[in-house]
Formats: C-alpha cells, structure tokens, sequence
C-alpha cells in the first residue's frame, strides 16, 4: 500500500546573502496531500525556499527541513521558470524523459503523454523540436513533463506564467486532477492563480520575511474564479500583496 505524500517541515531556518537577511528563524509545515501556494513580492526568497525544500539550493542555511515521515532520500518532481526542454528530442519525447531515464517508459506511459498532450492543446506538435515551438507550448511542455513524473512532492515556480489567460485556466484545471492527494507547493505572484488551485495560500512579506496570511479558500479546486467568496478574497489577497510590507 503506497504511503501518505509527506508533510514538508522547515523549521527555524535561516539564510542571510552578505549583509541581507532573507530569512530569520522561519518555521512552515506544509501539509502532506495538500496544495500550498505561496505568494509576496518579487525577491522575499519564494524561489529560493523551493530550492531549500527540494535540497539542491547552493545556499548555506542553519535550521533544518525535513519529511515527515522521515525518507531516506528526497525524491520531487520540480518545475522552474525555465522549461529546460532538451533541444535534441521531440516534445513527446521530452514529456517521457523522466520515464526513460528510470527505464519506466511502457506503452501505458506513450498513452498517457499523447493524451496529455491532446488535453494541453499540443497533439499536433508532439514530434516537433523545442526551437520550432512558442514560448507557452514549451512551457505547457515542460508542465506535462513535471505532472508525469507522479512523484509525491510537487514543486513547482510560476509554472503557468508564460500562458495566455485561456490556456493558463485550462491548464490549471487538468494540473488540479493530477496534483490531488500529492505535496505540492506551488509559487506564484497570480492570486487567483492561487485561489484556483490550492488548499492553502500562505503570504510572505517583510524582510527578513515573515508569514503574513495563511488562508484557506473555500471548495475544492480547480475552483471557479466567479464565485463570489472567490473575488472577495481576490480583492483581499491584491490588497494585501499591494501593500507589501505593510501586510
């Protein structure tokens, strides 16, 4: 029986570049089996927490961040801002990467890639080479690749910023189906973005940063940006989010 997507625990970090303090004594728990999304502004270390939670930031920290339960090796599935498609293979090829290299790749597998690319609109295009494809085809790419890894923490850094709206909110409902029951924390300066899809949004601000809001939208997502709870705490998350360290 697999086991439970584990809770993700940063506690009391802290992380200083030369004479600025990013983060002093910062404690999180991030719910296993559930969305968190985090929002603030640009530079109050979103990104760089990411790196810390996935174990591959160059970044020198004291604290700790640990599973629980505890896992002899950190295994995630992660998605930068960059789609970091290899040039050399074809899109569908690049959405089965991770299942080549773990010699997992079955015809279930090709299956599953083809009709995700279908759902993604780019069924036409999976032979095609990353260079001959618009910068939100490669990025819907490299989305795929990340969803089909089925690993049980998700990290993922503005995955839907490169779409336009239409496709952003289509995308985002076949990701919700996908990402439900794993750890995924998702970044994103999007607050309906936010609102959409996760279980929990958590604001950063201040410098060095502190949580500012922890909210809990209602329903379940992919929720519809119309409902009237919905805009209200759009209205509420800008507010916040315009006021930066005023929060």
């Amino acid at each position: 029986m697999k086991s439970a997507a584990p809770t993700v625990i940063i506690d009391r970090v802290s992380l200083s570049f030369g004479d600025r303090i990013l983060f002093d004594n910062l404690s999180l728990r991030l719910d296993g089996g559930r969305t968190t999304c985090i929002l603030g502004p640009s530079g109050c270390g979103k990104s760089t927490l990411l790196k810390l939670i996935a174990g591959s930031g160059p970044f020198p920290f004291t604290g700790s961040i640990h599973l629980n339960p505890q896992e002899t090796k950190r295994e995630v599935a992660w998605m930068g801002q960059n789609d970091l498609l290899l040039p050399w293979l074809s899109l569908i090829d690049n959405v089965l990467l991770g299942a080549r290299l773990r010699h997992e790749l079955t015809e279930d597998k090709r299956k599953q890639a083809r009709s995700l690319l279908l759902a993604a609109g780019l069924g036409d295009h999976a032979q095609a080479l990353p260079a001959t494809l618009s910068g939100g085809m490669r990025q819907r790419g490299a989305l795929l690749r990340t969803l089909m890894e089925g690993r049980d923490i998700l990290l993922m850094d503005e995955p839907f910023s490169a779409l336009d709206a239409l496709t952003r909110m289509r995308l985002q409902d076949l990701a919700a189906g996908m990402i439900s029951g794993r750890t995924v924390v998702l970044v994103t300066h999007d607050p309906m973005e936010a609102l959409r899809l996760a279980d929990r949004i958590l604001v950063l601000a201040g410098s060095p940063v502190r949580l500012a809001a922890d909210l809990q939208p209602p329903g379940r997502p992919p929720r519809d940006p119309g409902r009237p709870e919905i805009t209200r705490q759009y209205a509420d998350l800008l507010k916040m989010l315009m006021n930066g360290d005023g929060v």
